[in-house]
């Protein structure tokens, strides 16, 4: 009797899963979920931009804008920030947590699962640890790159394979890359990615994302895999994708209620009625789409990517990922998701649930932030070095970087940074001299005659994203190659690394008698009655970044248009709450003051 009894305790959950298990199909022209037409209405959403504790939330905010499945992008770099250690429970992490949540409350899942993703995300979710390697190519068949591939695929196999449709889980398909066919044409690449998953256990349906282009089409297709339209919207759209493989269906992978924003632009504000005439059109002929995004979260930490289309172009991304979507970055229901889900309403057959409450959000009086250190009064062991380095070759990823060394012969004239990646500051014997931002290749400074004999040059260094998309993406950071005066190349330089990572801050001591200049590290408090989310409104400082309670709010610059950041009621405490800023220009104490939105 007890052989047959623990012979049920194993036969049991197997029993329990293929009852559960649903067959999700490619037809010839449609989807099908056991064995019937399935017309796919996703919004998207990513898991590590959300808190946690919201993840419930926005899924029933989805769900009430009338969606019945999510697609979520999986950051590789989110996962594994160092070779071969992964972490999937901490914080936001935890991908298999978030796609049960998604059955829980009814959703199907379209897993994004890259390992690009571009996303508007730090080095498009590749983790920059590839960087170490000079001669890294990315996206294609490098036996380097690949091994590391293997190695991500695995892992995150081990923690979703269970969670397939297949296995009574709500994920329906799998996405191989993303938008591969607009960035080059390595088939074998492609093919060997959809072969590792199926390796590892994922047997649910693939497709792709790609632009509506023949050519992008052709590049980025895998044969077998439905064809994912960023964005079809038209019936030329679907005619492309038809001419492409007429044997299996497509859909709009990604349909645009908003769009993404840069540091010193106006917010991308679409207007509500192009993405009603879109989405109209995708109801009406009965097409499969997915929202990107219906609701973007925010780019905590330093975790905004950037874009480039030509060498000497660099846009890096605001922290907030607000996009303008339905639904608002604190989960709001915005013009657009009430337009929405009037919309879809009348279209679907299934009910539509009422609206979640809104989250609740709070404004905090103004506080005062003192300065209380520098970034030159904590200073790292040095780093010698010939020539200057890259962040990555030092085993950084993010963050910013330090680089000094003494001027012998030439003490001024015109000096150039080869490459400034991103904004750097130029301090001769602890002046500033001037700023440099890599934006339009302007990368030279002149240096003034100071009349000591060995000058001492100090260039501070910011990571403001690695690039996202495109052919620029071997983005390395702090200075790439070299720096000269006046043509002659500078050598014997101290390296600094300067993460300034949660470790860091918490440790972080005041000192008084600091020189307070570029570079200062400011603390405050303020104190709460009842925690709730709020944005801090940081117009009084310049450039830098901001922590509370020890958690990277992200990057803040007075070139807008971004003000106020988000911080989520998770990270707030009755009573004080501690908050410290880094800020590379601002010296003087000001204030700070929490608001209940974005704008």
């Amino acid at each position: 009797m007890k052989k047959i009894f623990f012979a049920l305790l194993l036969i049991i959950p197997s029993l329990i899963r293929a009852q559960n298990s649903h067959q999700f199909a490619l037809g010839k022209t449609d989807f099908l979920l056991d064995g019937k037409p399935f017309q796919i209405i996703s919004g998207e959403m990513h898991p590590a931009r959300i808190p946690k504790m919201y993840w419930q939330h926005r899924i029933r905010m989805a769900k009430a804008m009338g969606c019945n499945t999510i697609a979520a992008y999986v950051f590789w770099n989110y996962l594994e920030t160092s070779p071969g250690t992964f972490d999937f429970r901490t914080e936001n992490r935890d991908i298999a947590e978030f796609i049960r949540l998604c059955k829980a409350e009814g959703m199907w899942v379209l897993l994004r699962p890259g390992p690009y993703v571009c996303a508007e995300w730090d080095f498009g979710g590749l983790p920059p640890y590839l960087l170490k390697i000079p001669d890294i190519k990315v996206r294609c068949m490098d036996p380097r790159y690949m091994q590391a591939v293997s190695r991500y695929v695995r892992a995150l196999s081990q923690e979703v394979k269970s969670l397939q449709c297949t296995n009574g889980g709500p994920i329906l398909m799998v996405q191989v890359e993303n938008e591969y066919g607009s960035y080059a044409n390595d088939r074998d690449y492609i093919k060997t990615l959809k072969n590792l998953w199926l390796e590892n256990g994922i047997n649910v349906p693939f497709y792709t994302a790609d632009g509506p282009a023949a050519f992008m089409l052709e590049a980025g297709s895998v044969d077998g895999a439905a064809i994912g339209l960023d964005s079809g919207i038209s019936d030329a759209d679907f005619a492309a994708a038809t001419k492409q493989n007429p044997d299996i269906p497509s859909f709009s992978s990604e349909t645009y209620p908003g769009w993404l924003t840069h540091w010193k632009e106006k917010w991308q504000k679409p207007a509500t009625a192009d993405i009603v005439k879109q989405v109209t059109y995708l109801l009406e002929h009965k097409k499969s789409f997915n929202l990107y995004v219906v609701h973007g979260g925010t780019n905590f930490g330093y975790y905004a990517g950037a874009n480039a289309f030509s060498p000497t172009q660099y846009q890096p991304d605001v922290t907030s990922y607000d996009y303008d979507a339905p639904i608002s970055e604190q989960g709001n229901a915005t013009e657009k998701y009430n337009a929405l889900r009037k919309l879809i309403a009348q279209y679907v057959s299934y009910k539509i649930p009422e609206i979640p409450k809104p989250i609740p959000v709070t404004e905090v009086g103004a506080f005062t932030m003192q300065p209380i250190n520098t970034v030159w009064n904590v200073l790292p062991k040095a780093i010698r070095a010939p020539q200057p380095m890259p962040m990555e070759a030092l085993d950084q990823n993010s963050g910013f970087i330090l680089y000094r060394t003494k001027l012998i012969g030439r003490k001024s004239g015109m000096l150039t940074i080869t490459e400034p990646h991103d904004y750097a500051l130029v301090m001769l014997n602890g002046k500033l001299i001037d700023t440099v931002f890599r934006d339009g290749g302007k990368w030279t400074v002149k240096l003034p005659d100071t009349g000591v004999k060995d000058p001492v040059l100090d260039i501070l260094v910011e990571n403001m994203g690695h690039i996202n998309f495109a052919q620029y993406m071997i983005d390395r950071k702090g200075i790439t190659d070299r720096v000269t005066l006046e043509g002659m190349t500078l050598t014997n330089w101290e390296i600094f690394k300067l993460p300034m990572d949660q470790t860091f801050i918490a440790q972080l001591q005041s000192d008084a008698s600091a020189n307070f200049h570029d570079g200062v590290y400011f603390r405050g408090s303020f104190a709460l009655n009842k925690v709730a989310d709020t944005y801090l409104d940081l117009s009084n400082f310049k450039k830098g970044i901001i922590w509370v309670n020890g958690h990277n709010l992200g990057r803040y610059w007075n070139t807008g248009p971004q003000f106020h950041l988000y911080c989520p009621a998770a990270w707030l405490q009755k009573g004080d709450n501690s908050v410290i800023v880094f800020d590379l220009h601002q010296t003087e104490a000001t204030t700070i003051k929490g608001v209940k939105s974005l704008e």
